[in-house]
C-alpha cells in the first residue's frame, strides 16, 4: 500500500463526503486507523494520513474522512448565437439553492465523480433525468485505462523523422513515427507497452507526457533520427524551435490544379515544389486543357503521370518539405528544343512561403528577377487557402474489461448496445468516436474535453471520465443496475458540484443518437 506525501492546501479545496453519499463522493469505502484513512478507489489501496493526499492527488483525508481533491463537474447546456454570445438554458434567480429539477439541460460528467474500479460494485453516479420527454439513464464513472493511446496529428510537410522512428520524452521511449497523412504528419503515443511494459521510469514518464498532452499542455519531444518538437493540443507545432504557421494548400500536383487559371498569362512554366507529388504545369493535365507549350524544364525524381513527379529531393525542413533550400537544383535539364529565351519561369512551395520568378536568358539559364504583381498575387492567395497548423491530439482507450461491470451485470449487453448505437459513449461529455469491431475502443478530441478532464494513478495508467447514456428501457433491459440510479434532482450543484457551460460546438450528451460520431 501507498503512503502518501502532499499537502492538500496546494491542491483546490477538498470537498468531504456527504454521510449520505460517501461511496459515491469519496469513490469507495475509507477504513479508518486513528488518523489514517484508507482509500480504496484503485488498486494502490492508498494510506492517507490526515491533511495528506493519496498517491494519485485525487483524494485526500480531511479530518479522519476521505474526500475528493477535484470538484463533480457538471455540464449546462448552452448555445452559440449568431452574433457570438451564448444562451444559457439553465434558468434560475440569484437565489437559486444549487438543486436540479428532472428535466434540467444538465449532463453529470465523469470529471470528478471518482471510481470503483475494479468495478466489483455499481458506478460511482447512475443518474436519471428526462430530456424531450425520455426518461434518461447516464453511467458515470472515471475508467483507469492503461490500455490507451494518443494519436497526434501535427499539421506541417516539414521532416519530423522517418517513419517507426522512436519518440523520447526525456530519453525515454513514449511512443512512435506513423504514417504520414495529407499535410500532416502523425504519432502514436503511448500504450501499455510504453506504460506498463517497458521500465518503471519508461512508463512514469509515459503517463506524465500522456496525461499533460490530455489536460492541452505543451510537451517536449525529441524524434531519434529526426527533430526537436514541442506539441500542444489545439496550438501551433514547434518545430526544432520554430512555430509553424501553415498546413499546405495541397500536394504540388493539387496546388496546380487549383491554381493553374490564375498563373496562366502571367508564367510559361510553373513547378510546385512537394515532398510527395511535385507538379509542373505545362506537362500537367491543367495545362494541357489551358493549351499551354510544353517548356521543356525537366525536373529530378520519378515521373508518375504528366505533369507529377514524385522523390524529386530528400525529406527536410526546406521548400515543400524537402530538403531543398535552392529550388533551381530540383531542374534535371532544360531541353534547347522546346525551350526559349524570355521564358518566364515560376517556382512555389506548397504553403506559398516559399517563391521564386525567374526568366531564361539567350543560355537558357534561369536568372532570378522581380515576381510580377500578379504572381504575387496567387502566392498570397496560397496562403490565404492555408489553413493554420495546429497539433490535434486524440485520446484512444478501450472501455472494456471490469469497467462495464460497473454499468450492468452482464457487460457483454452493454458492448453490442454500444455498437448498435442504443447507448451513446462521452468523454467528459464530448463525443467519442467508437471503432468498429469488437469490443468498446473509443476516441476524442481533447480539446472538446473540460479544462483538466484527465487524470492518473501510479500503477501507472491515465485516469479519464466516461459517460453511458440511454433511454432508462434500455438501461434496465441490459440489466443495469436499478437500485443504484439517483434521480438528477437529487444532485445538487454545491458540496463539491461545479456546474460548467457546455462546449457550444458539442453534441448535446442526451439528444438522441442516430449516427457514430467522428
Amino acid at each position: 500500500m501507498t503512503e502518501t506525501r502532499q499537502d492538500p492546501a496546494a491542491q483546490p479545496a477538498a470537498q468531504p463526503a456527504p454521510a449520505s453519499d460517501a461511496r459515491a463522493d469519496a469513490g469507495g469505502d475509507a477504513a479508518g486507523d486513528g488518523d489514517i484513512v484508507r482509500c480504496d478507489a484503485c488498486p494502490v489501496l492508498c494510506r492517507i494520513r490526515t491533511g495528506r493526499t493519496g498517491a494519485c492527488d485525487r483524494y485526500a483525508n480531511i479530518d479522519g474522512r476521505l474526500a475528493r481533491t477535484d470538484p463533480l463537474v457538471l455540464l449546462e447546456k448552452v448555445e452559440a448565437r449568431a452574433d457570438g454570445q451564448v444562451v444559457r438554458f439553465l434558468k434560475q434567480g440569484e437565489a437559486w439553492d444549487g438543486a436540479l429539477a428532472p428535466e434540467d439541460p444538465v449532463f453529470v460528467t465523469g470529471i470528478g465523480a471518482a471510481t470503483t474500479y475494479p468495478d466489483y460494485k455499481p458506478a460511482p453516479f447512475i443518474v436519471s433525468s428526462t430530456w424531450k420527454g425520455v426518461d434518461t439513464v447516464t453511467v458515470v464513472t472515471e475508467g483507469i485505462f492503461s490500455y490507451c493511446s494518443l494519436k497526434v496529428k501535427i499539421d506541417t510537410d516539414r521532416h519530423i523523422g522517418p517513419e517507426q522512428a522512436t519518440v523520447t520524452v526525456e530519453g525515454e521511449p513514449i511512443g512512435h513515427v506513423t504514417t504520414a497523412e495529407y499535410g500532416s504528419q502523425m504519432l502514436s503515443l503511448g500504450g501499455v507497452r510504453h506504460l506498463t511494459g517497458g521500465s518503471k521510469k519508461e512508463g512514469v514518464v509515459t503517463c506524465r507526457a500522456m496525461l499533460d498532452l490530455c489536460n492541452k499542455q505543451p510537451v517536449e519531444m525529441q524524434i531519434d533520427g529526426g527533430a526537436r518538437l514541442t506539441v500542444q493540443a489545439g496550438a501551433a507545432p514547434v518545430i526544432d524551435g520554430e512555430r509553424e504557421a501553415r498546413m499546405r494548400v495541397g500536394c504540388g500536383s493539387a496546388a496546380i490544379g487549383i491554381f493553374a487559371q490564375q498563373w496562366h498569362g502571367h508564367a510559361d512554366e510553373v513547378i510546385v515544389v512537394d515532398d510527395h507529388i511535385t507538379g509542373v504545369l505545362t506537362e500537367h493535365q491543367a495545362g494541357a486543357y489551358l493549351g499551354m507549350t510544353p517548356a521543356g524544364i525537366r525536373v529530378r525524381g520519378r515521373r508518375s503521370t504528366p505533369g507529377r513527379y514524385f522523390q524529386v529531393a530528400q525529406p527536410g525542413s526546406g521548400w515543400g518539405g524537402t530538403d531543398v533550400t535552392d529550388p533551381l537544383s530540383i531542374i534535371e535539364k532544360i531541353d534547347p528544343k522546346k525551350a526559349w529565351p524570355g521564358l518566364r519561369l515560376f517556382m512555389v512551395s506548397t504553403t506559398g512561403e516559399d517563391s521564386l520568378y525567374c526568366v531564361l536568358d539567350g543560355d537558357l539559364k534561369p536568372i532570378p528577377t522581380d515576381m510580377p504583381p500578379a504572381l504575387v498575387k496567387v502566392v498570397d492567395r496560397i496562403a490565404e487557402n492555408c489553413e493554420p497548423a495546429l497539433c490535434s491530439v486524440l485520446f484512444l482507450g478501450g472501455a472494456g474489461g471490469s469497467l462495464r461491470a460497473g454499468v450492468t451485470e452482464n457487460p457483454v449487453l452493454l458492448t453490442r448496445s454500444v455498437q448498435q448505437l442504443l447507448t451513446r459513449v462521452t468523454v467528459g461529455g464530448a463525443p467519442a468516436y467508437v471503432w468498429p469491431g469488437g469490443g468498446i475502443t473509443i476516441m476524442a478530441d481533447v480539446t472538446r474535453t473540460p479544462e483538466n478532464s484527465f487524470g492518473s494513478v501510479p500503477t501507472p495508467a491515465l485516469v479519464a471520465p466516461i459517460e453511458f447514456t440511454m433511454p432508462q428501457a434500455v438501461y434496465l433491459a441490459l440489466g443495469g443496475h436499478a437500485g443504484s440510479i439517483t434521480p438528477i434532482s437529487d444532485i445538487r450543484t454545491e458540496d463539491g458540484r461545479r456546474l460548467i457551460g457546455a462546449q457550444p460546438d458539442n453534441p448535446w450528451p442526451l439528444d438522441p443518437q442516430t449516427e457514430p460520431v467522428g
